[in-house]
């Protein structure tokens, strides 16, 4: 079984930082994409970030120069530091990463339960 869990979310004011971390624990053989996607009230799930195992980045467009992907391969970790934060970056923040797991010849897509961002004046 694989579990990606969050953690970092809270309440920030609007210009300041955050770091979210993701650690995927588990019957692990690899895992390739990691990722970061948001969901803010009654808006669908977007893509915020993501990073290849080989530390291959993407960003969607709203956040580049704010925020910043990293992984460590060794702790099977993504992290997310989000600096100079708006009002609209406020949501819930999802982990995703694409997992062999152990045994397995296949990848799956899981996702952590969410983690809380917001933003205040």
């Amino acid at each position: 079984q694989v579990q990606l869990v969050e953690s970092g979310g809270g309440l920030v004011q609007a210009g300041g930082s955050l770091r979210l971390s993701c650690a995927a624990s588990g019957s692990i053989f690899s895992i390739n994409a990691m990722g970061w996607y948001r969901q803010a009230p009654g808006k669908q799930r977007e893509v915020v970030a993501s990073i290849t195992s080989g530390g291959s980045t993407k960003y969607a467009d709203s956040v580049k120069g704010r925020f910043t992907i990293s992984r460590d391969n060794a702790k099977n970790t993504v992290y997310l530091q989000m600096n100079s934060l708006k009002f609209e970056d406020a949501a819930v923040y999802y982990c995703n990463a694409d997992v062999q797991p152990a045994g397995s010849y296949y990848q799956y897509g899981y996702w952590g339960q969410g983690t809380q961002v917001t933003v205040s004046s």
